[in-house]
């Protein structure tokens, strides 16, 4: 009773192995049985063959039988025509044994022919079947493939939730903070390279105004040009001096 149960047992932990295989790639499962049955297809096919071959030598034997018959109907209606009744007597019962002999061999012939035009037709069905069941595996594949990608998609939709409070939201919040630091290190960058932008300018209009007003001071002292006619007055010019002065200053 204890074996029993056991046994029992551990037939049930088989048949839970043997589902879990069968059902964890049922593609597979299909393609084995797919191969398996093109085997036994294959071996059908090679015993049709030799069946066939049988047939043919029945058929030989039917037509050698056919000859014989054939044969002895002419030597019992010769040695008729003849006049020698014993002799076609003696053919006449050949004749009679070769007949029987050729309807056996005959209808057995029938009985091999029905076989084989049997056998081919199921040979011929089966192939079809294989050739639904290959389309099929094909359409179970890729539409198990198509529904495992439809379930994957579902699911990240249901997932990409962006609130602050999931995971997805976090990372979101890191990204658009490193986001605001480069854009921080960028607006750093700019203010920085304007830094003295407007002292370096005055410096440059000052540099611009001395240049300018030595060479009049040039002009002037080489009798080139007069105050009067440059449109300098000298209180002008001192008080330009002056500016200069308190600018470098």
């Amino acid at each position: 009773m204890i074996l029993g149960k056991l046994w029992k047992a551990l037939a049930a932990q088989m048949n839970k192995v043997a589902n879990f295989f069968w059902t964890a790639d049922p593609i597979a499962q299909l393609q084995y049985e797919y191969d398996k049955a093109v085997d036994q297809m294959k071996d059908g096919r090679e015993g049709l063959e030799q069946y066939r071959a049988l047939v043919e030598r029945v058929t030989r034997q039917v037509n050698n039988d056919r000859q014989h018959v054939a044969s002895l109907e002419a030597r019992v209606k010769a040695y008729l025509q003849a006049g020698e009744r014993d002799t076609a007597a003696k053919f006449a019962l050949e004749l009679q044994r070769a007949k029987k002999e050729l309807s056996e061999n005959e209808a057995q012939l029938q009985v091999h022919e029905t076989a084989y035009e049997n056998n081919v037709m199921k040979i011929k069905h089966a192939t079809k079947k294989l050739a639904d069941l290959k389309q099929k595996i094909q359409k179970y594949d890729a539409e198990l493939k198509l529904s495992r990608a439809e379930a994957e998609l579902a699911k990240l939709a249901t997932s990409f939730n962006f609130d602050i409070t999931t995971d997805f939201g976090q990372i979101e919040d890191v990204i658009q903070d490193k986001i605001g630091l480069n854009r921080a290190k960028v607006r750093v960058a700019a203010d920085l390279s304007g830094e003295g932008l407007e002292k370096i300018k005055t410096e440059q209009a000052v540099e611009e105004a001395m240049a300018d007003q030595a060479l009049r001071d040039f002009e002037i002292a080489m009798g080139m040009v007069t105050p009067e006619t440059a449109g300098v007055k000298a209180d002008d010019k001192e008080l330009g001096r002056e500016r200069i002065e308190q600018t470098n200053g």
